[in-house]
Order: C-alpha cells, then structure tokens, then sequence
C-alpha cells in the first residue's frame, strides 16, 4: 500500500503514485494544471457529425419530447382539415327548415309486411291422369315373401303345442281326447212350505 501524499494545488490527500489530482486535475507535485480537454481531444478524434445525424441523435436524447411534439402536430393537421371540410360543405346546406318524412313518402299505406305472400301457381307439364299428378301417389308396403310367411307360421304353430304341452293335465298333440259325459240332468226343486 501506497502512502497518501498531498496535491500542491488544493491540498487534499490523494494516492502517491497519482499523476493527477483527482480533485481537482492538476499535477500532485507542481500544482500545475493540465487541460484535459484538450489531451482528450488529441487522444480520441471527435469524428465529424452531419446535420441529420445530429438530429436524429438529439431525438434519440430525448424522446419523450419528441413523441409530445409528434402527437401536438398530428392533432394540428387533423383539425385543419375537418375545418377545412366543415367550410367546403357548409356552403351547400339550406338554411330552410327540415322537411318532414311524412310530407315526403306516404307511410300509413304501406303494407303489412308479416302477412304471408300467397304461392302463385305452379304449371307443370304432366302426362297422364291429372288427378293422380295433383294428389299423393301412396304406394303399396313391402310384401313378406312366402317361404318367410310359412316358416313364420310354423314356428308360430310350434311355439303354441310347446307351451300347451308345458300345461299340467294336458294332452300331447296328436293323441285325441277322452270324450266329456254329457252333464246331469238337474233335478226338480221343490219349494218349502214356511212354518206355522
């Protein structure tokens, strides 16, 4: 570490191996100042700015003005030209008063638009009978074939000597039931005499 030492032009203590106050710019041992302005400007050459660029930097610097301005401006140019179209199209419009639209169109004999348009006939070209043509043609179902017919009625058939057989007391089909006795001949009834 470096002892301090004192800077002879404003006398405050900076780093020995300083070359130049950082104070106040000038030499630590002589006092004498340096103008570093002009080192500068020989060490790194200020390259030469056009007008345009120099613009665009100064926006760039200061944007928030820039965009204030924009806006200011924008609203300038549309105001001057709705003025200007107010003026061009004052100059055609009446100074009467309005006419109303009931002088102008007859509005009570307007029709009822929710009233249904009538269909307008239809002319055809039909061959034939023209009663058939004007109404429905019903056509027949379809039509169980035989064979599905006589297989549907068999197993119909079956179905019913099936269960009849499952019936207790019942004869199997084929074999000819016992013929049934005739009933009695029910007997005379004679009356009671009521007691005395």
């Amino acid at each position: 570490m470096s002892s301090g030492a004192l800077c002879a032009a404003c006398k405050r203590t900076i780093d020995a191996s300083a070359k130049l106050c950082p104070y106040c710019g000038a030499n630590p041992a002589t006092g004498e100042r340096l103008d570093t302005d002009a080192l500068l400007q020989e060490m790194f050459q200020p390259r030469t700015v056009t007008t345009s660029e120099s613009v665009m930097e100064y926006a760039r610097q200061r944007q928030g003005l820039v965009i204030a301005v924009s806006a200011f401006v924008a609203l300038l140019i549309a105001g001057a030209v709705h003025q200007y179209a107010t003026m061009r199209n004052n100059t055609a419009v009446s100074d009467a008063p309005a006419v109303p639209l009931s002088e102008l169109t007859d509005v009570t004999n307007k029709p009822d638009e929710t009233t249904p348009v009538p269909m307008p006939p239809l002319d055809f070209q039909y061959d034939g009978k023209p009663q058939a043509m004007r109404t429905y043609v019903m056509e027949a179902g379809a039509v169980t074939p035989p064979e599905v017919l006589a297989a549907q009625q068999a197993a119909a058939q079956e179905k019913a000597a099936a269960a009849a057989a499952a019936r207790p007391g019942a004869v199997p089909a084929g074999v000819a039931r016992p013929a049934t006795p005739p009933p009695a001949a029910a007997l005379p009834v004679r009356p009671v005499p009521p007691p005395r």
